[in-house]
């Protein structure tokens, strides 16, 4: 248990919990300690917040990253996490990122204000030269995207670009005339899901519970719709292009009716989102709970993993010690022997549904958007 848990228990001993959840202050028992103001009854959320940003910030962030270090440690990447969830379900679009992160990106990616200004052109002018594709934009803060996720190496950032748009052309039907405020279904499910908080290491997490997921209710085609919406959403923060992001997969409960619905062509399809079609780096993928029939499934993809993507697969069963030793129970939810609460999927549309300049990016992507969002996002 880490210093700042053990002293939140120390304060919540000092309090009387009633049956509604608020919580009584017993005055002789917290004598001397700071007054916090209730805020509709959440103290305890207040208490936790305050302890955390009273952290040392002067003190090493361990990132935990098992398989390969910045020279110099990224630190401090979560000072600012919030308890409240409608706070959370928001995204960090602050271009450039924070210091630490840009230490990382010309450490590992050779970032620099030279470096980004000369291959910017150099796309853009290869993207026009070659016209092996037409992207919806050509903006500075789009193709940077690519240059980040892969290593701003002009030649192979406009490879993914070209098998971004292909993916788009032949997989119409995730992207297309779809209205994300429709897609709660999934969130309903508890199918796939996003923390609002990151990992130990700065990086957002994906969760997908395969086992929650009922194919007669409905196709596998709306689970990738909910990808989509999530990758399309998430590689508008800088610092998820340039950390990239990671994927768990809890397979408990999954059945053979799961193992029938991965063709070739899905497992093809799962590669393009993760690997090879889109501008975000998946930094690792853990599996839990996975059982034989997990061994079906994996037969059909390991061949489509090269030997560098093969190290970034971490198979845990029903270890969480295991897990713990990438991903901290500090950042992972109570079910996974973490500290948080569960976030549903659809609390980040209803969200950012509401934040004009998301909902403008999400339009230009092709997402169907409300009249009256679009109307107060393009007044923006």
């Amino acid at each position: 248990m880490s210093k700042i848990d053990t002293e939140i228990l120390q304060v919540k001993e000092n309090y009387n919990g009633n049956n509604d959840g608020t919580i009584n202050l017993d005055n002789e028992k917290i004598e001397g300690k700071k007054k916090i103001e209730q805020d509709n009854g959440d103290l305890e959320k207040m208490l936790e917040s305050m302890l955390l940003r009273g952290r040392d910030e002067k003190s090493d962030n361990n990132l935990g990253d098992t398989m390969y270090e910045s020279k110099e440690k990224l630190t401090k990447l979560n000072d600012d996490i919030s308890d409240n969830e409608e706070e959370e379900c928001d995204l960090d679009l602050e271009e450039p990122p924070p210091p630490e992160v840009m230490e990382y990106a010309k450490q590992e990616l050779g970032e620099s204000d030279e470096v980004k200004c000369q291959t910017l052109q150099d796309l853009r002018d290869m993207i026009y030269e070659r016209g092996e594709c037409d992207p919806h934009r050509m903006d500075d803060a789009f193709l940077i995207r690519f240059l980040r996720a892969r290593s701003f190496n002009v030649h192979r950032a406009h490879r993914l670009v070209v098998r971004y748009c292909d993916f788009k052309e032949q997989n119409p039907s995730i992207h297309e005339n779809v209205d994300p405020l429709k897609m709660r279904h999934i969130g309903d499910d508890d199918v796939v899901t996003v923390p609002a908080y990151r990992t130990q290491c700065g990086r957002r997490m994906m969760i997908y519970r395969i086992g929650n997921w009922d194919p007669k209710k409905y196709s596998l085609e709306e689970i990738f719709k909910a990808t989509v919406i999530i990758l399309e959403l998430g590689v508008l923060e800088p610092r998820a292009q340039i950390l990239g992001g990671i994927v768990l997969f809890d397979l408990q409960n999954i059945t053979m009716a799961h193992a029938w619905s991965i063709t070739p062509q899905i497992a093809s399809m799962v590669m393009a989102l993760m690997v090879t079609s889109f501008p975000m780096k998946t930094h690792a993928i853990h599996i839990i709970h996975q059982s034989w029939i997990f061994d079906i499934i994996y037969s059909m993809f390991k061949p489509l993993l090269n030997k560098k993507m093969q190290d970034r697969v971490y198979f845990h069963g029903d270890d969480m010690s295991s897990l713990h030793a990438h991903i901290s129970p500090e950042y992972l939810p109570k079910k996974y022997g973490g500290i948080n609460e569960e976030l549903p999927y659809y609390k980040w549309i209803d969200s950012l549904s509401q934040k004009p300049k998301i909902v403008k990016e999400m339009y230009q992507v092709g997402y169907i958007v409300q009249e009256e969002m679009l109307k107060m996002a393009l007044a923006q």
